[in-house]
């Protein structure tokens, strides 16, 4: 019997393997392509991602605990001031005491204390600005640390030692200070009779001025104003007219309804320290 022949496998011609290679090669790259992202997409995700991220915000090199505060409005009484800052700031945790005076020099500003750096920052960067009874708040860091955030955070015996440095560098700017030096100068060319730069005007002394209704009021501190004086003056009876000068500033009249009552109110404000600092000068006015 004649064997049968078994079928040989196909062969494929060399063009039709070329072909089947071809796109073999085109589908591998077209995979690669769809799991693979680019280069460049990569770097575009990258920054994507990057920009999601919130930047942490840094804190001023000049921040402390202690804020200083300016251009509040200066006919609120203070007790009312204070109330409000620290109802306003109380989401940023304040510390007692809101620092604010009725002299002069202090007037329109306020110290507010922070538990720690990063909320004073915070509260620094909200508020400012904000309108408080018609005007707007002016904050900035206060140059050094205040007395009740020494106190919390150092204790006792650090405060005390803050507490005298404070009051030496307060004594030594008073010494420094270019007015008082200019009195000292004064004074002591006086003692030694030494001829003074400007030729002194000859006036008749304070004591030997009559009596009379009106005060003449001297050496004020800068900023002073009538109803400053009339804080003063009012608690004497008989006050009638308190008189400013646009063009000098540091100088008043007072005027009262008879010359008894100028002279209890001279002889009791005399020397008087209306900012707490400076003596001013009460005389009888000159007719």
């Amino acid at each position: 019997m004649a064997e049968v022949a078994q079928p040989i496998e196909s062969q494929q011609s060399p063009i039709k393997q070329e072909e089947q290679q071809q796109n073999g090669d085109i589908e591998m790259l077209n995979g690669a392509d769809s799991q693979t992202p680019i280069e460049g997409e990569k770097k575009e995700e990258e920054g994507d991602n990057k920009q999601d991220e919130p930047e942490e915000e840094k804190i001023p090199e000049d921040a402390c605990e202690t804020l200083y505060l300016q251009n509040l409005n200066e006919k609120v009484r203070i007790p009312v001031i204070i109330e409000t800052l620290y109802s306003l700031f109380k989401p940023y945790r304040p510390l007692h005491p809101v620092i604010a005076h009725r002299n002069v020099r202090m007037r329109g500003q306020a110290f507010i204390s922070f538990p720690d750096v990063k909320s004073a920052n915070e509260a620094k960067k909200d508020v400012s600005e904000f309108p408080l009874y018609g005007k707007a708040i002016q904050i900035s860091f206060a140059r050094g640390r205040s007395d009740s955030i020494v106190k919390k955070l150092e204790g006792d015996e650090k405060f005390d030692e803050h507490q005298a440095h404070r009051l030496e560098e307060k004594k030594k700017k008073r010494r420094n200070n270019p007015l008082r030096q200019k009195a000292q100068a004064k004074l002591k060319a006086e003692e030694t009779g030494a001829p003074t730069t400007k030729k002194q005007k000859l006036q008749m002394p304070d004591e030997y001025l009559p009596p009379n209704s009106v005060l003449f009021i001297q050496n004020l501190p800068e900023g002073t104003t009538s109803d400053d004086l009339r804080e003063v003056f009012e608690v004497h009876s008989g006050l009638v007219e308190i008189r400013t000068i646009p063009a000098k500033k540091d100088i008043a009249f007072v005027e009262f309804q008879d010359e008894n009552s100028a002279t209890l109110a001279k002889d009791a404000l005399h020397n008087f320290k209306i900012d707490g600092e400076t003596k001013m000068k009460v005389t009888y006015a000159r007719k």
